[in-house]
């Protein structure tokens, strides 16, 4: 009841004319505190009904229902003392952090004039970029065209397809490079809108305005001691990154890398070029890359948004995962926590581990998770889960006499 009437308080105290709260919202902030405020009264001992939290169901359209994700607690990986939260991207409408790109760059191009109506887009990616861009270019009516390399999940190529995209596919060993040669070719030869995800400054700009925020705001009052990101494009770690420093400069912001792509910690920078005139993308491969399974980070290159990340000094460290341990920490989040997430989302929740065993008791950490464990159906991540019955589970269909199916 006292969380009620706080909140009641805060309602009235809006100033006339101000106020975003709506009777309706009034009406349901009112039920839904009143609701969980008098469920153990009226439950006795008993658990209360779940009710779902309060937000704003009714969107114009699907990209405006991009953010905001929740942030979950890790309760049984987590070590005794130290408390371990994911920001769960999955969330998003097509499941991954990179909705976020896709709506900044799209809606940035829009307002310059680069885009216009009925307009091509083009884009690298290793998948959820494209399924991103191919949601935004759906709704709002322009046409999208991806390049990806071959060694990226078939998945991905049917679900950008399905959103109505073309997905030009690029050999192999090419790598990121090469995916991002072809859209370069493809932009220049045909006059398309190159979204550019790796140099473009909409994408940090927009995690500054919206990830970032909502860290602090979903932390508000309470500890955050570590937050631990990857870098795919590196817009999450340069735009939310830079904010959260400059809000709360205690958190110490650790950045992850794979072993077998260790492109930041060597110490060897990335040579640039000037494409389309604009200087910062790749010249060539890095020379510290080497193939490894977190889809979607660390191509064979430093993203420029990355280096200039690092180059502000957000991160206090930077810390190397193995893909095993990415696809196990994956595994277990699915078995004992529910948390259903890809590969990227298991390296950083295993760093975010590592961090944990070195962390003061009492501390706080933060790992954000960027996709879901359906994008890699056909990748390493299930290489051990079969669609057939294996014997504990004949076992079980055993066990009564009707609907046994025959091996």
């Amino acid at each position: 009841w006292v969380q009620f009437w706080q909140h009641l308080l805060t309602l009235l105290d809006c100033p006339h004319g101000e106020c975003s709260w709506s009777l309706f919202d009034f009406s349901m902030a009112t039920m839904y505190h009143a609701s969980r405020a008098a469920a153990p009264l009226l439950a006795g001992a008993r658990r209360p009904i779940a009710t779902s939290a309060p937000r704003r169901a009714i969107y114009e359209d699907v990209t405006a229902a991009i953010g905001n994700t929740p942030v979950i607690k890790v309760n049984r990986l987590a070590p005794a003392g130290v408390n371990l939260y994911v920001k769960c991207e999955y969330f998003n409408p097509c499941s991954s952090v990179k909705d976020r790109l896709a709506k900044a760059i799209i809606e940035d191009a829009e307002r310059r004039g680069a885009l216009k109506p009925g307009g091509t887009v083009v884009e690298a990616t290793s998948g959820n970029t494209g399924i991103a861009l191919a949601m935004v270019c759906a709704q709002r009516g322009y046409n999208f065209v991806s390049t990806m390399a071959a060694s990226f999940s078939v998945e991905r190529r049917k679900v950008m397809r399905m959103l109505g995209a073309k997905v030009v596919v690029t050999p192999a060993p090419m790598g990121g490079t090469g995916m991002v040669l072809k859209a370069q070719e493809l932009a220049e030869k045909h006059g398309w809108f190159y979204a550019r995800q790796f140099e473009n400054e909409a994408n940090p700009a927009y995690h500054a305005q919206t990830t970032g925020p909502e860290i602090l705001s979903d932390f508000a009052g309470r500890n955050l001691d570590y937050w631990v990101t990857g870098y795919g494009t590196g817009g999450t770690f340069q735009g939310a990154g830079k904010v959260i420093k400059q809000a709360r400069p205690d958190v110490k912001i650790i950045l992850s890398e794979p072993k077998a792509a260790p492109l930041i910690t060597s110490g060897e920078k990335q040579e640039r070029t000037e494409v389309l005139g604009v200087f910062g993308a790749p010249a060539k491969g890095h020379p510290a890359w080497t193939p490894h399974p977190i889809q979607g980070w660390t191509p064979n290159f430093i993203p420029k948004i990355t280096e200039d990340g690092l180059n502000l000094k957000l991160e206090d460290e930077v810390i190397l995962v193995d893909g095993k341990d990415a696809i196990e920490t994956s595994l277990q989040l699915a078995r004992k926590e529910g948390i259903f997430c890809g590969i990227s989302g298991g390296a950083t929740v295993a760093t975010a581990l590592e961090v944990c065993k070195k962390a003061p008791q009492g501390s706080t950490v933060l790992a954000m998770i960027p996709d879901t464990a359906e994008r890699y159906l056909s990748t390493p991540l299930f290489a051990d889960i079969d669609s057939e019955m294996d014997a504990s589970e004949l076992e079980i269909a055993k066990s009564t006499p009707s609907a046994i199916l025959e091996a």
